[in-house]
């Protein structure tokens, strides 16, 4: 450190000095470059989509104002859940996280820009596709890849796996197609019941929206006019089947029918910002749900049993990374309004790859949960009790 600041002092003090070449010189130029904040602007306005809307006399804004403050932190987060979901595509590989998993990666515009335009005390459920989600509802990324490896450090124990990870006012990441949506409804029931200034916000994917016990809650919802916001996550495909083939109508934002729905672009943070801002007052100001439809695009295969190509080609996928990704977007529209620099943004990229391989290393060494704690927290906060295991003779103690 001591060096790096002697070179940047001699940088800094005129050309009558020795140049600095190199490495060093590179150092010190990114040095330059992440400490200049005044020369950056501190906001930019962007025109973004505009919303198909239904039943609804206007939608969202066309303009969004992005802080440089703001435009950083959605760039790192988005960048944190992408590497993440690298890294857990790499140790499924190795065979180091077993059973089901479902990547994030492509809809990472999704959870960052909803988060951004809801509040801590709001609550959130989603399906299984969860990663993204638990992280921006405050689980670390330690605690997420432990859950995922199984170690006693994750988030559920060890216990939950990728399907089933919770935080304070996130009831999970739900393994049975479309049955987090009642529960939801039970949610924002609660909220209206006890009075609180709270919504609740309930994701499924396209392949959950023909469900019937989505339709049998957007009927409740809409009788009691609960504070939800029911939420599609529009990736194209329910696994390998495309939306045209799984759908008579692919208008989703349209199935609540006599609710008021959006169509937003799911790839653009600030759409979805935007789009969940205007959701989340409507539900506040007490007119009941509204239903939200994000477009969006998965990388990955619908899970890791699934390789992704065998009913898209792979110029499909790349195509979608090369004009639609989210985080490059983000980048591109920081970089041309100066509300950033490359210099600065690599620093990120640089701190988040070493956040994530460091969470990779606990993750991969950190113990299993022991067999006798299998029967813990079935209940919270109460008196430890026997549960039965695989047969009479096995039994288990159970703890909060």
């Amino acid at each position: 450190m001591q060096k790096m600041l002697s070179l940047l002092s001699r940088v800094l003090k005129g050309p009558a000095q020795k140049p600095v070449t190199g490495a060093a010189n590179e150092a010190v130029r990114v040095m330059v470059a992440s400490r200049n904040y005044a020369d950056f602007a501190s906001e930019a306005t962007f025109d973004i989509k505009k919303c198909d809307v239904h039943r609804l006399e206007e939608g969202p804004p066309t303009q969004a104002v992005l802080t440089r403050e703001q435009g950083l932190q959605y760039y790192r987060t988005m960048q944190t859940i992408r590497r993440m979901e690298l890294k857990s595509d790499q140790l499924y590989k190795q065979k180091i996280i077993r059973g089901f998993c479902h990547l994030y990666d492509g809809q990472e515009a999704c959870c960052v820009g909803l988060e951004a335009a809801i509040n801590p005390t709001d609550h959130l459920i989603t399906a299984y596709r969860a990663h993204g989600y638990s992280y921006t509802r405050g689980v670390s990324v330690k605690e997420i890849l432990a859950e995922l490896t199984g170690r006693r450090g994750g988030c559920a124990k060890g216990k939950g796996g990728s399907m089933h990870m919770y935080a304070k006012n996130f009831y999970g990441g739900n393994g049975i197609v479309g049955a987090q949506v009642p529960l939801g409804a039970g949610i924002a029931l609660a909220c209206k019941f006890f009075g609180k200034d709270e919504i609740c916000v309930a994701l499924y994917g396209d392949g959950a929206a023909n469900q019937g016990q989505i339709f049998e809650t957007y009927n409740m919802a809409a009788l009691w006019k609960l504070p939800c916001i029911f939420i599609c996550e529009n990736n194209r495909y329910g696994m390998g089947t495309s939306v045209e083939r799984a759908a008579a109508s692919t208008d989703y934002y349209k199935r609540g029918d006599y609710i008021p729905g959006l169509r937003v672009d799911g790839m653009d943070v600030l759409c979805v910002r935007e789009a969940t801002q205007f959701a989340a007052d409507h539900c506040r100001s007490g007119k009941g749900p509204i239903l939200m439809e994000l477009q969006t695009y998965r990388y990955h295969g619908h899970s890791m049993s699934d390789p992704g190509v065998s009913y898209r080609t792979r110029e499909e996928i790349q195509e979608v990374r090369s004009k639609s990704d989210p985080i490059t977007l983000l980048k591109d529209r920081m970089l041309n309004n100066n509300l950033s620099s490359v210099e600065e943004l690599k620093e990120i990229d640089v701190e988040v790859r070493k956040e994530i391989e460091e969470a990779a290393q606990f993750a991969t060494t950190d113990p299993e949960p022991p067999l006798e704690e299998i029967a813990n927290h079935i209940y919270n906060n109460e008196p430890t009790f026997d549960v039965r295991g695989a047969n009479l003779w096995i039994k288990y103690k159970s703890a909060s």
